[in-house]
């Protein structure tokens, strides 16, 4: 009988700033570490359209695509739908919880709240991304 081995280490999840701010003892470009790493990511993934990123035209969410329809409660629906599918398919890191997409008219934006739980966090994780058209 093989005995089962468990690997309980925690893991510290590291990801370069894309704010590009140099770190100020090594001058490199600094990290984010811990969970916001991970928010930025999914933060990301959100915001990418397909064919952005070179040699993975499959990574991508098309929320920009939506905003420039009509929001109706069928647009708000897609734009949940495709969040959900972008984080659950391209963020392993994420246990998606709870999405939920409002639409604000004098500003023409849409907020997308988001719920998830980070893996070996059990505390749940909120975050707000204002989802707004470029053009």
């Amino acid at each position: 009988m093989a005995a089962l081995i468990v690997d309980t280490r925690d893991r510290t999840y590291r990801d370069l700033d894309l704010n590009f701010i140099a770190n100020p003892v090594t001058g490199d470009v600094s990290r984010m570490s811990g969970d916001d790493a991970v928010i930025r990511s999914v933060r990301n993934l959100i915001l990418t359209n397909f064919y952005e990123r070179p040699f993975h035209p499959e990574i991508g969410s098309g929320v920009r695509d939506l905003l420039f329809e009509n929001i109706t409660p069928v647009t708000l629906i897609n734009l949940k739908t495709a969040i959900e599918q972008v984080i659950e398919n391209f963020e392993p890191r994420v246990k998606l919880d709870l999405v939920i997409c409002q639409s604000t008219t004098d500003d023409n934006t849409v907020q997308a709240m988001l719920r998830f739980y980070i893996q070996n966090n059990v505390q749940p994780t909120e975050i707000s991304v204002f989802l707004e058209r470029v053009r």
